[in-house]
């Protein structure tokens, strides 16, 4: 059954009080409306303690912005799936795009993590989709497919199930360009197709 999800990745953004007002903002909002789906949040990881401290009641699902692929050792500046289950993450994005832009992260890094984040009963956000030049070329069903079956399709039936899937259309992300709710649901529609 699709849940309806609001998901807010924030970047590296706001400072503590700023990342604090706003995580209380959120809170009196969701408490005073009936927003029939699921708030997650992605603050920067400094502040994911502080998160789960003022969303206690789970009011606001809590991930974090990444995740490593390794369970744990020498991997500085990484966040493991067993630190995020040990203070009460609700999951962890991955595959953003600017992960993959600027740190150089695959389909198969991809699939490391999700199986990861699953072995420790966290929500993995896996963000797939393409690029301006390779929707413009039309390539995207392929590229969407091949992203899909690597970081997916070696996951058991009961485990994608587990995974929310967010349709990224990189070539919509500070370009000026716009995807349309048509193209977004083309996609959607694909993705639900492979799997």
């Amino acid at each position: 059954m699709r849940k309806n999800i609001v998901a807010g990745n924030w970047k590296m953004n706001k400072n503590v009080i700023d990342a604090q007002q706003l995580m209380f903002q959120l809170l009196e909002y969701k408490k005073a409306n009936d927003t029939n789906c699921e708030v997650y949040i992605a603050p920067p990881s400094m502040y994911l303690m502080m998160a789960k401290d003022i969303y206690e009641n789970k009011e606001v699902g809590v991930f974090s912005q990444d995740m490593s692929e390794h369970e744990s050792g020498a991997f500085t500046g990484e966040i493991s799936a067993d630190m995020l289950e040990s203070i009460g993450a609700t999951g962890s994005l991955i595959g953003h795009s600017e992960r993959r832009q600027y740190h150089g992260e695959t389909d198969s890094h991809c699939n490391r993590k999700i199986k990861l984040a699953l072995d420790k009963g966290l929500i993995p956000i896996y963000c797939n989709g393409e690029t301006l030049e390779q929707r413009k070329s039309g390539q995207h069903f392929e590229v969407v497919k091949n992203q899909t079956e690597v970081a997916l399709f070696t996951l058991s039936a009961e485990e994608i199930k587990k995974v929310v899937i967010a349709y990224e259309p990189v070539w919509a992300i500070g370009t000026g360009e716009t995807a349309s709710p048509d193209q977004a649901q083309e996609i959607h529609a694909h993705i639900r197709n492979l799997i």
